[in-house]
């Protein structure tokens, strides 16, 4: 019998995209993909963008297949994306050209030039966002300096997920949590940093209303009703950041525990009720995210299972395909140790040839180059492990308090290696799951915004009910505190 009630979650992320469903039988919320897509971005004229068109495509069809089978118990439909990147639309509501990848070289000398223009502390005091070469600040700049036509006709910048939001139904806003990414959004005022953005030629014009998550945004165009079926759904911006929406999953919420959003990025932090920005966040380089329900999400972005992913990619090319799970199998057979990389390298951060940029890192830092593919993967997810320590001692030192257990969810939680090797380098408990934390975090906000929901607290206590976790406890600490010794001689080293 189909559910009473039915959410869509449309979860686009850096790999792949997907449409999940949420069926709320007044108890428990039971999740169901039902239609998934790669996400694969394309260079044209030497420049890396996103397929936004074909996304936006596979979003219909998926909407479309949910409504043929869920009909009248659809309820919303929210979009979450990955962070910073966006698109331009004219006066008209037409897109500008195709939005830009990321990962694109054009920012390169962007952070140097925004320095030269407005100071670094100021910026940090201002947005309270960890420096990183990708964010939308610098992308914009890189316009500016380069007098991009589509800037100069811009009417309005839409991230990601709002610009799905605006295709869906016709409503140009920015949420909150998405915007808070791009390092142009000052988190203590609650609004767009526009001195600074002046001073650095870009224009506040094209920056629109911020909407918090949650918000409902209205009923689907009607030639988009039509095309899908979905007459009577509407449309909620949830925490349109995935890690917002993946944050809002986790099970136990609150300051007293800090959580790992695991994927193509590891993202770890703690919820907190105001931004940290102060010297020690400053020099830490921590971000202060906006979350769902007036939560702050203080955090490290870590280069994540985008090394591992990297590494499968360069293995495939060289027609030597393997599957996530051979080289976990692989990597758990590998002797312990054997060479520790920083997974903040700089040029991991870049696409192409990651096992050769894993064995030069070696090189550079005087260990043994891994070789085989368990041991280089073993050496990506041991590195990992020590960043996480890493990082969370100074998330501790930054909150002043003790923060345990970690809580990781998302994807990256299925990896059962790295979740034990994070209890091992962390001394601590690691709680994982849920999987589906961003689809279900997602949701979660779309039952608020909907009624059905009175608060995030009641939201979490249906994910402490519908979804099951897995506990790893550390084992050979000694052997990790010596290792995690060896790691601090190389961690942040070469550049």
């Amino acid at each position: 019998m189909t559910p009473s009630k039915v959410y869509i979650a449309a979860d686009l992320g850096a790999e792949s995209g997907r449409l999940v469903s949420g069926a709320f039988d007044g108890d428990i919320l039971r999740i169901a993909e039902v239609h998934r897509f790669p996400n694969t971005p394309i260079r044209i004229h030497g420049h890396l963008h996103w397929n936004i068109l074909g996304l936006h495509a596979e979003i219909l069809r998926g909407l479309a297949a949910e409504a043929r089978r869920a009909g009248d118990s659809l309820v919303s439909l929210g979009v979450d994306t990955w962070g910073v990147d966006y698109g331009l639309l004219d006066a008209g509501g037409r897109l500008i050209g195709f939005p830009y990848h990321y990962r694109d070289s054009r920012t390169e000398g962007m952070m140097e030039e925004c320095f030269r223009r407005v100071p670094k502390r100021e910026i940090y005091d201002a947005t309270g966002i960890q420096f990183m070469f990708l964010n939308t600040l610098y992308q914009v700049l890189s316009e500016v300096v380069s007098r991009a036509p589509a800037l100069e006709i811009a009417d309005r910048l839409l991230f990601t997920p709002d610009l799905f939001h605006f295709w869906l139904t016709g409503e140009k806003v920015n949420e909150k949590t998405i915007a808070s990414t791009s390092q142009m959004f000052d988190t203590r005022r609650n609004e767009w940093a526009s001195g600074m953005l002046g001073r650095l030629g870009i224009p506040s014009r094209i920056l629109g209303p911020i909407v918090e998550p949650g918000t409902v945004l209205g009923k689907l165009r009607p030639e988009v009703a039509d095309e899908t079926g979905a007459r009577k759904l509407v449309v909620v911006a949830p925490g349109s950041h995935d890690t917002a929406s993946a944050v809002a999953a986790v099970p136990a919420g609150g300051t007293g525990s800090a959580y790992l959003s695991s994927g193509t990025w590891s993202l770890m932090g703690t919820e907190c009720r105001e931004p940290v920005i102060d010297e020690l966040s400053y020099r830490y380089s921590f971000t202060n995210e906006l979350g769902v329900c007036g939560t702050v999400r203080l955090l490290k972005n870590i280069s994540g299972l985008w090394i591992v992913q990297e590494c499968r990619r360069a293995w495939a090319s060289e027609g030597a395909e393997k599957s996530y799970e051979d080289m976990t199998r692989m990597a758990e057979a590998a002797p312990p140790f054997a060479a520790l990389i920083d997974a903040d390298y700089p040029p991991f951060a870049h696409p192409g040839e990651m096992p050769a940029k894993i064995e030069e890192f070696c090189r550079k830092t005087g260990q043994a180059t891994p070789g085989e593919p368990g041991a280089v993967i073993r050496s990506v997810l041991e590195g990992l492990a020590f960043k996480y320590r890493t990082v969370l001692g100074r998330l501790e030192e930054l909150v002043g308090r003790r923060l345990a257990p970690l809580h990781i969810v998302g994807g990256g939680s299925k990896n059962r290696l790295l979740n034990q090797l994070a209890a091992d380098a962390l001394n601590r408990t690691v709680i994982a799951g849920p999987v589906e934390a961003t689809s279900a975090g997602n949701i979660l906000l779309q039952m608020v915004a909907t009624g059905e929901l009175r608060s995030l607290e009641e939201g979490r206590e249906l994910i402490r009910r519908s979804f099951a976790t897995e506990i790893y406890e550390p084992r050979e600490a000694a052997a990790w505190d010596e290792a995690y010794q060896r790691y601090l001689g190389i961690e942040g080293t070469v550049c």
